[in-house]
């Protein structure tokens, strides 16, 4: 995330450089894009991990005990099922977009710059499984 964060700050004060010099850049304005993309995509799989989510375990916490488990490891299922879904479907639409390449960086794939959804969801997936021990062990808590 730093390094992406420090990739979008030079590209946009670049562009900021350049266009007030009166030359500027064809391509920051995409690049930028696709970066602000990406921060977004992998700093929430990132706040995933760290669990940083809004959730609302107070909902969990209510619940008779003996449907505590139950119920948070039908939520963890949904969440995992939808970024498997997510995962699939940004995989597919990778190959639909295989001949396609930026307007300002013909050499540059767009598929590259759309990996980062089924690659993000693949991480939410990792995040949600590292994180289930703890939540289950909330759910079993008094």
């Amino acid at each position: 995330m730093i390094v992406l964060i420090a990739a979008l700050a030079v590209v946009v004060t670049a562009g900021v450089v350049f266009r007030y010099a009166g030359s500027a850049l064809v391509w920051y304005d995409e690049v930028a894009s696709i970066l602000l993309a990406w921060v977004t995509y992998y700093g929430a799989a990132l706040g995933a991990l760290k669990r940083a989510h809004l959730g609302v375990p107070e909902l969990v916490r209510k619940l008779p005990p003996r449907v505590r488990v139950p119920v948070a490891i039908c939520a963890e299922a949904c969440v995992i099922a939808f970024f498997a879904l997510l995962a699939w479907v940004g995989y597919s639409v990778l190959e639909i977009l295989a001949t396609d390449s930026l307007v300002s960086l013909p050499a540059v794939s767009v598929a590259y710059a759309q990996s980062v959804i089924p690659v993000s969801a693949v991480l939410f997936i990792v995040a949600e499984a590292l994180a289930l021990p703890e939540v289950l062990r909330e759910a079993r808590q008094p």
